[in-house]
């Protein structure tokens, strides 16, 4: 925990900083009253303050008349400066419970700083208060130790990372809140600009082309924690204001800033008091998709798929075999532990498959008393259904869920299924487990735009084999980026970029941007570009994901200070709100009539 310094303050120590060894110390306190106790002539006050609690024990022969009724009516939350001395408890009254449970604080004054109505939640861990509550009195919810807690640890990862990378010859750099609009990627949160009628500002998604920027400018070792904006559908660890921590260096190549921060993050985890062991594994992503079904694989547990299509694609079981021989693919996965469910537990589980793009579900039943159950065996014969067991490795009690289909979908399917089966049969994952799940594919082809587009973004470097195909083979390229995953999320994305002005442009054609708007939307870049760009390379961070990863917190909420609720808006402050017809005048702006 952090020192909380007493120079230029009302107290001369905290509340959770005292110990049996500050026995007859005077000490002067400041804090919320936090449990008031009467134990007939003597009042037992918990104060708290950032750093922890202590006892204060107001006994009416060492305070005056006017203190002890003070402390006969103290209420929860009112704001104290106690002075006094501390003492030992008696061994019977010691609190192993407690950090300052060995001794207590005998008053001689007390001052009452500040008074408090009810508040709207008990100010305590473990609270079961609607979230939306806690974020309306988010400034109480922070006093509870937890949140408090979760801020000190968000704090000193921000910290330990500023000094890696200070270490590492990284300069800090502020790029600008207000920047143009990116053709590609999510929505834009825009500003109109005033002096400048009928056009906008756009709020960054990232400073990726001002980092890169500062790379043709000889910056060399840029970093910044930035704040970036995001107008998107949100979710438990998404925000439309995030931090990141932005990293970018000059003459890399290959796996050097993966190597680079595989240092800083063994740096950052220590001092956040987690142990992990580097090198981190490096998994190509194909080999992720393959066995996890994503690319951000959860690696502190099992289930992985397996690809059956060759054991299946003669079956008479014609949902596989038609697919195998069109070309599709068929997988499962095994649920250790759930062959005993019923047969309408499992068929619930078709919901999670159709949710992700499946027709239906098929699975088979090993029970634990040696029986195969399933609606599906009768197709299959001897040889087949021999063949399946020893390729899923089936002991009595396994349940095995199948997918049939494209690659994407089933990978989708099965990677679904599989977190959804090892949150049901509570699968340990205890600790954190990280890797790089590196080498991702250039392009991707969006069905919905028809057209292709960056699988990471279009700054990317495509692999030197592979230049020669981004016109007619987009799809084979393979490029030099690199994603830091933690517990089944990903932390962090980079790639080494583009440094070549005619390799950029040949992207962006492929990704379908005009050549007017290569030149609108990234002439900047192009140019900079074109005057002696060095190699380079970098990472972004997701700093309120890593925090909550390692507070083991479900929500980025509970580890940012003010946070947006799931519509993007604030319950505290009201936002967003309405503003002054003048207010729309001044930038230019009508709104639709009602």
């Amino acid at each position: 925990m952090a020192e909380l310094k007493n120079e230029y303050c009302m107290h001369t120590a905290t509340c959770g900083e005292l110990r049996i060894e500050d026995v007859d110390r005077e000490v002067v306190l400041t804090g919320w009253a936090w449990h008031n106790r009467d134990h007939g002539g003597l009042i037992f006050c918990d104060l708290r303050d950032r750093e922890g609690y202590v006892q204060v024990v107001v006994d009416p022969d060492c305070v005056s008349a006017e203190d002890f009724e003070k402390a006969e009516h103290l209420g929860r939350e009112y704001v104290l400066k106690v002075v006094g001395k501390v003492r030992a408890r008696a061994a019977e009254a010691v609190n192993p419970n407690m950090a300052t449970g060995e001794i207590e604080v005998l008053a001689s004054a007390i001052t009452v700083l500040n008074t408090s109505v009810t508040p709207p939640f008990a100010i305590e861990d473990g609270i079961e208060t609607d979230e939306t509550m806690r974020m309306k009195w988010r400034y109480m919810d922070i006093r509870r130790p937890e949140m408090y807690q979760n801020l000190l640890l968000r704090h000193t990862v921000a910290q330990a990372m500023r000094n890696a990378l200070n270490a590492r010859g990284f300069l800090e750099i502020e790029t600008p809140i207000l920047a143009n609009s990116t053709p590609e990627g999510a929505r834009d949160y825009i500003v109109p600009s005033r002096p400048n009628p009928g056009k906008f500002y756009a709020l960054p998604q990232s400073p990726q082309q001002f980092k890169q920027m500062l790379m043709c400018a000889g910056v060399e070792r840029y970093y910044q924690i930035a704040r970036c904006f995001r107008d998107e559908d949100l979710r438990a660890d998404r925000q439309p204001e995030f931090t990141q921590v932005d990293i970018e260096m000059s003459f890399v190549e290959g796996y050097d800033v993966v190597d680079m921060m595989e240092g800083v993050m063994s740096e950052v985890l220590e001092a956040a008091g987690v142990h992990v062991e580097f090198p981190l594994q490096r998994m190509p992503y194909a080999e992720a998709m393959d066995r996890f079904g994503n690319d951000r694989p959860d690696i502190r547990f099992g289930m992985e798929l397996v690809d059956i299509t060759d054991i299946v694609k003669n079956t008479g079981f014609k949902v596989f075999s038609s697919v195998a021989q069109a070309g599709g693919v068929v997988k499962a996965i095994n649920a250790k532990g759930a062959g005993d469910w019923s047969r309408g537990d499992v068929e619930k589980l078709a919901v999670i498959a159709e949710e992700n793009g499946a027709k239906g579900m098929a699975w088979v039943a090993f029970t634990t008393d040696g029986q195969e159950k399933s609606p599906i065996k009768k197709f299959f014969t001897d040889e087949e259904w021999e063949a399946l067991k020893a390729a899923m490795d089936v002991e009595p009690g396994d349940l095995l869920l199948f997918a049939a289909s494209d690659y994407a979908t089933v990978s989708a399917v099965l990677s679904a299924l599989r977190l959804a089966m090892a949150d049901r049969l509570n699968v340990p994952r205890e600790g954190h487990s990280l890797l790089w799940v590196v080498d991702f594919p250039m392009f991707k082809y969006d069905e919905d735009e028809k057209k292709y587009a960056a699988e990471h973004h279009p700054f990317t470097h495509v692999f030197e084999e592979d230049l020669d195909k981004i016109e007619d083979a987009p799809l084979e390229c393979l490029s030099y980026a690199y994603d830091l995953v933690m517990n089944g999320f990903e932390v962090g994305g980079g790639s080494i970029r583009i440094h070549n002005a005619e390799e950029q442009k040949r992207v962006l054609r492929r990704c379908g941007v005009s050549e007017e708007d290569i030149e609108v939307k990234f002439g900047h870049l192009i140019h900079a570009l074109e005057l002696g760009a060095p190699p380079h390379g970098g990472i972004a961070l997701g700093l309120d994901r890593l925090v909550m990863l390692l507070a083991g917190k479900a929500s980025i909420r509970d580890v940012i200070a003010f946070p947006k609720t799931s519509s993007a808006s604030d319950p505290m402050t009201g936002a967003p709100n309405a503003v002054s017809p003048r207010q729309l005048k001044e930038v230019n702006l009508t709104l639709p009539s009602a």
